[in-house]
């Protein structure tokens, strides 16, 4: 199946850069629609959830438009998500923003927390360190740069596999003052806590591989 046949939804949930991730998307040769219905949302061939702003916000925006729902039964049934910035924190199992703390999706375990580095926003362009076997960065060099603008990040990462017949996620690290992750690839749900949308070739080629996976 080609890319051109691809369909993908942008979950228009209020938070994210939904038109720049539409342009994106749509460069790839995907059809590509900005919506909330609940239909549409699961049935599409991959959901993109992006997410900018506070965790608490996205959150609130996320359950008020069924989008927990959405996500869970798309995973459970093994179909496509990914989730781009705060998208992308979201799925972890708590932020903790200002001292207060917010519940996240917990498909992966782990705290959503502020940068631990001199200069806040962490905000440009950034190397990554992926691993050996990555889908989501294939074809793309070691030094390929993409564009960052967060204040918060995921510093730890704790979820085990113990089973052997289950592929343990593949975590990419990047550094602003202590490492962090930067995206995971983990079965059908995949992340990035930077914007793919606004790295220019590299970010193309990364969702280029994406919607080849659908």
């Amino acid at each position: 199946m080609s890319t051109a046949s691809k369909k993908v939804v942008v979950f228009d949930y209020g938070f994210g850069n939904v038109r720049s991730a539409e342009r994106a998307l749509a460069r790839t040769g995907a059809e590509v629609e900005i919506t909330r219905d609940f239909d549409k949302a699961m049935n599409a061939d991959g959901l993109l959830v992006p997410g900018v702003g506070a965790f608490a916000a996205c959150m609130q925006g996320l359950r008020e438009a069924r989008g927990d729902w959405i996500i869970d039964r798309r995973l459970s049934g093994g179909r496509p998500v990914m989730g781009i910035c705060v998208g992308m924190q979201i799925l972890f199992g708590r932020g903790i923003e200002h001292g207060v703390e917010t519940e996240g999706l917990d498909e992966w375990p782990g705290t959503v927390e502020p940068l631990q580095a001199e200069i806040v926003p962490h905000m440009g362009w950034n190397t990554v360190e992926a691993p050996d076997g990555t889908e989501l960065f294939a074809g793309l060099d070691a030094d390929a740069r993409f564009y960052f603008v967060h204040s918060y990040a995921v510093h730890d990462w704790n979820l085990e596999t113990h089973n052997p017949t289950l592929t343990a996620p593949k975590v990419t690290w990047s550094t602003h003052g202590k490492p962090f992750v930067a995206a995971v690839e983990n079965g059908a749900l995949w992340a990035t806590q930077f914007h793919p949308e606004k790295s220019g070739d590299a970010g193309a080629q990364l969702l280029t591989n994406w919607i080849g996976t659908l």
